[in-house]
């Protein structure tokens, strides 16, 4: 005797229906407002409202206060590679920028100090800041860097937009390889006003140990994606 399939649930159903479509029309399309998708599916406004907030969450649609729904924009493609935030999204079409939120210096815990191979109380330059494509936030990225072994590092910053142009020009250190884990969160809503998103949103949080070619910790930062905006592509080979 066989099992009977697993039941379909009804907004599902719906959500794929709304995929088909979210497909066939170009970014920034306008969906038809609930009530009448859900005459067109047959349905109520509760079940195409669940599933249009699915789709929001996945990135799929975006909503506008006020305006309704609309086909959002791909999402953007980011190999994983060592490189920068501004070469990352040059290389996609896009145009970056960021906004420093906070740069000051910091007491090292010795967490903090053993990532950063310095002794526990000495001093750590960390670097808040928001970064933008196209004019639209898309990450949240917190910087530690050792302030021993980068002086004036926070003065030369000001005339450059890029953290590892600045390294390399200025300190003639270049990165070789790092340790990246990505796990997922939710927005805070502190990230939530920042990045112009709903509380809750999930989030992809990247957390990155750079080497230098000798073998020395250079940064330790995390950077906080939009899970709507942003998907992650590498290239696996075999060992």
């Amino acid at each position: 005797m066989t099992e009977d399939a697993p039941r379909v649930p009804k907004y599902y159903d719906v959500k794929r229906n709304l995929l088909d479509l979210t497909k066939s029309l170009p970014p920034g399309s306008a969906l038809p407002p609930e009530r009448t998708l859900a005459i067109r599916f047959q349905t109520s406004r509760t079940t195409v409202r669940q599933a249009l907030a699915e789709l929001v969450i996945e990135g799929r649609l975006i909503r506008i206060q006020g305006k309704g729904t609309f086909v959002a924009q791909p999402k953007v493609a980011q190999v994983l590679q060592l490189t920068s935030y501004t070469g990352d999204l040059r290389s996609a079409g896009l145009e970056p920028d960021t906004k420093i939120l906070e740069i000051n210096y910091i007491t090292a815990d010795e967490t903090l100090a053993r990532r950063l191979a310095i002794n526990a109380g000495g001093r750590v330059l960390r670097i808040h800041r928001l970064r933008l494509a196209n004019g639209e936030p898309m990450s949240i990225d917190t910087t530690h860097l050792s302030a021993r072994r980068f002086p004036r590092l926070r003065r030369e910053l000001e005339g450059h937009s890029s953290l590892y142009e600045t390294l390399r020009n200025a300190y003639s250190v270049e990165l070789a390889d790092a340790e990246e884990t990505i796990e997922t969160v939710l927005a805070t809503p502190y990230d939530a006003r920042l990045l112009g998103v709903d509380v809750g949103l999930p989030m992809l949080l990247l957390t990155r140990h750079a080497f230098d070619s000798d073998g020395n910790p250079v940064e330790w930062a995390q950077s906080l994606y939009r899970g709507d905006r942003y998907k992650f592509v590498t290239r696996l080979r075999k060992p």
